[in-house]
C-alpha cells in the first residue's frame, strides 16, 4: 500500500508518518513538503519516508506528484492551522486551505480515483455552539467565527461535494483540540511548556504569561488522533463526517496547573491581553460516539502523560537552542 500524507513535516503529519513507519511496515509512506519546510519533526525516521517537494497551491506540481505516487490512501493535513494568523491574513488562509485542497482533489480525481481519502477538518467549524447543544455532535449547525474556521467549513463541504459529485472515497473529520510533543509554540499549552522550560533554565523571569484560562477544551493526544485517522481510512463510511476527540473537556486553568505541578521552579502566572483572541468560544466538548461505533477507536494516552511529554519535549528544544553552533572549517 502507498500512503500520501500532505503536510508530512508538520505537527500532525510527522506523528501520522511515525505511526505508519513504526506500526505498519507494509505501508510505503510518501509525503509532500515545501522547499522551505523544516524537517526537524521527522528526525529519526526521515530515511524511511519518500518526500516530494510540492506546494499544494501549484496545481501542476501536485498533479505530477499524485500521478507519480498513485496513492492508495491519502491523509490531507497540509493547512494554515493557526487561528490568530487567519484574523491577520484571511486571504492567505483561504488560499492555502481552500485552493490547496481543490488542487489536491482534482489531482486525485484524475490520477488516483480509487484512493481512500481523509480530509482533516476542525472543531472550529462548529463555532458558536450553544450550552444546550453540548456535547457537540456531527449534526450540530456550523457557525464558524474565524477566517480559519470558514476555510475549514469550505474544505469539509468540498470533501462532501467531491464524494457525491465524483465518487471519491472521502471521509471527513472534525478534530477537536489535539496536542503532544512537537506542537508549535503558538498554541496555548505549548506556549505554557516553552515558557516553563525557559524559566527553569533561567532564561527569563519566573512569570508565565497567559490568555483566557476559563475556556474549556476537549484535548486528545495527537498520537491517538492519528490512529483515528488511519482507522477511518479503513473503516469510515465515504461521504460521512466524524468528530475526533476524547469526549471530555477541561478548563485551560486546570491544564496549566497540571503543567505547573511538574515545573522545577516556582512560577507566577500573569494575564497577557495580547494572548486573548477575538470570538473565543467558552466551552468545546465533543460527542465522538460515531467514530467509536465505526472503528472501535478509544483514546489510550491520558492527558497527564500528554502534558508531561509536551513539557519534556520543550525542555529538550530549549536546551538544544542553547548549544553554540560549531564554526565551519576555516572560520575565525
Amino acid at each position: 500500500m502507498r500512503a500520501l500524507l500532505t503536510g508530512i513535516s508538520g505537527f500532525v503529519g510527522s506523528h501520522m508518518a511515525e505511526l505508519l513507519v513504526e506500526h505498519h511496515p507494509d505501508v510505503e509512506v510518501h509525503g509532500t513538503v515545501r522547499a522551505r519546510s523544516r524537517r526537524d519533526n521527522l528526525a529519526g525516521f526521515v530515511e524511511r519516508l519518500h518526500l516530494v517537494e510540492c506546494d499544494l497551491q501549484d496545481a501542476n506540481g501536485i498533479a505530477d506528484a499524485v500521478r507519480s505516487i498513485r496513492p492508495d490512501a491519502v491523509v490531507h493535513l497540509a493547512a494554515q492551522s493557526y487561528v490568530p494568523a487567519s484574523w491577520s491574513s484571511p486571504a492567505d488562509t483561504y488560499t492555502a486551505n481552500i485552493v490547496g485542497q481543490v488542487n489536491l482533489l482534482e489531482a486525485l480525481r484524475k490520477h488516483a480515483p480509487e484512493a481512500s481519502i481523509v480530509v482533516v477538518g476542525s472543531s472550529e467549524e462548529y463555532g458558536l455552539a450553544r450550552p444546550d447543544e453540548l456535547p457537540i455532535r456531527e449534526t450540530n449547525p456550523l457557525r464558524p467565527i474565524s477566517p480559519y474556521a470558514v476555510s475549514k467549513v469550505a474544505q469539509d463541504l468540498m470533501g462532501f461535494q467531491y464524494h457525491h459529485g465524483y465518487g471519491l472515497r472521502i471521509v471527513r473529520t472534525r478534530a477537536f483540540n489535539h496536542t503532544g510533543p512537537r506542537r508549535g509554540e503558538s498554541f496555548a499549552e505549548s506556549s505554557f511548556a516553552r515558557q516553563i522550560a525557559e524559566i527553569e533554565l533561567g532564561l527569563c523571569e519566573p512569570v508565565l504569561r497567559v490568555g483566557n484560562l476559563e475556556s474549556r477544551r476537549d484535548f486528545t493526544d495527537v498520537r491517538d488522533v492519528v490512529r483515528a485517522y488511519w482507522l477511518l481510512l479503513q473503516r469510515g463510511v465515504p461521504g460521512e463526517v466524524y468528530n475526533v476527540a476524547s469526549g471530555h473537556s477541561i478548563r485551560m486553568a486546570e491544564l496549566l496547573e497540571m503543567m505547573l505541578g511538574k515545573a522545577r521552579r516556582p512560577i507566577r502566572v500573569e494575564p497577557d491581553p495580547a494572548r486573548f483572541r477575538p470570538g473565543d468560544v467558552s466551552v468545546v466538548e465533543a460527542d465522538c460516539s460515531r467514530l467509536r461505533e465505526a472503528t472501535g477507536w478509544e483514546p489510550s494516552i491520558p492527558l497527564a502523560r500528554t502534558v508531561e511529554d509536551i513539557l519534556e519535549d520543550w525542555r529538550g528544544r530549549v536546551a538544544r537552542s542553547r548549544i553554540p553552533t560549531r564554526p565551519t572549517s576555516g572560520a575565525p
